[in-house]
């Protein structure tokens, strides 16, 4: 199975909100990182063929994705970044109306029914109203219904919004245990909800396509770049206006720090070992910063 993201572009009135983006993908996991606004929810939109792209395609073994309509959209599973649902419904009521909706037999969908929400750790509320639903649960409840139908092409966008850490942990197990045979694809602007669990790491700015790779390669980029400095108390201000800070620590006299920068940022500064984090930091610092300092410019 390949599925091809082929310069793919969508168009706005006033705005490009993906610019020739283009990838090939195979069973694994895949995290397209970027800031809000990056193009990401768009992308996925295109991937999933609710919207037309202006230009290019997405091609299924080398089909056209809208093309192949119900037959690519069988083989499709998708959690929305805003996720709906009918607070009326029972979890295990919403689960089987999905179910109908996608034609799933309906001894197949009471047994998947079941076997999901367990998954999701929600079968002790599978006859509750979803309108009872914390934020968290209700987005658990849409990555149940986004495996109903056994897809073969996973697509989770934001999936771990409302999600707290120990949710977020418990997710990304199961997208692990799951990636075997299918092409998984999460759209998150949280390094922590990819960073270990993907094949494959697709960094994504102002609809771009900027770098793809495993995490391990693509840390490399920070190389250099990443230091930790201890800075006087009554320079901090200056100091923090100036710098893509990571983290601080007040010291009380003096302020510990771990700052992105190309060139060392202070005669103290101490060469560190970067993160998927700083590499994110290092190419979305423009966005960021409060003031530019031209030795500190991302390249």
């Amino acid at each position: 199975m390949r599925l091809t993201l082929d310069r793919l572009s969508k168009h706005f009135k006033n705005k490009i909100a993906v610019d020739q983006v283009s990838a090939e993908l195979v069973p694994g996991v895949y995290g397209f990182l970027g800031a809000n606004g990056a193009g990401k929810t768009t992308l996925m939109q295109m991937i999933c063929g609710i919207i037309a792209p202006t230009s290019g395609e997405v091609l299924l073994n080398g089909e056209n994705n809208v093309l192949m309509g119900e037959r690519f959209r069988d083989l499709l599973g998708y959690l929305p970044q805003e996720f709906g649902y009918t607070p009326g419904f029972s979890a295990k009521d919403f689960m089987l109306y999905v179910a109908s909706i996608k034609g799933l037999d309906p001894r197949f969908a009471r047994r998947k029914t079941n076997e999901l929400l367990s998954l999701v750790n929600l079968e002790d509320a599978a006859n509750q109203k979803i309108r009872t639903f914390s934020g968290g649960m209700k987005r658990r409840l849409g990555i149940a219904q986004a495996l109903l139908n056994d897809p073969d092409i996973l697509i989770l966008d934001e999936p771990t919004s409302g999600l707290d850490p120990k949710e977020r942990a418990y997710f990304r197990n199961i997208i692990s245990e799951m990636s075997n045979g299918k092409i998984i694809i999460v759209s998150t602007h949280i390094v922590s909800d990819i960073e270990y669990i993907s094949d494959q790491i697709l960094i994504m700015k102002k609809g771009k396509l900027i770098l793809q790779g495993a995490a391990e390669t693509l840390i490399r980029e920070a190389e250099g770049k990443v230091w930790t400095v201890t800075v006087p108390q009554k320079e901090w201000i200056i100091f923090e206006a100036r710098h893509s800070i990571v983290n601080s620590h007040n010291q009380g006299a003096v302020v510990e720090a771990r700052v992105i920068c190309p060139d060392k940022p202070s005669e103290n500064a101490i060469p560190a070992r970067p993160t998927l984090e700083d590499l994110y930091l290092l190419y979305f610092a423009d966005e960021t910063e409060k003031e530019d300092d031209p030795r500190c410019e991302g390249e």
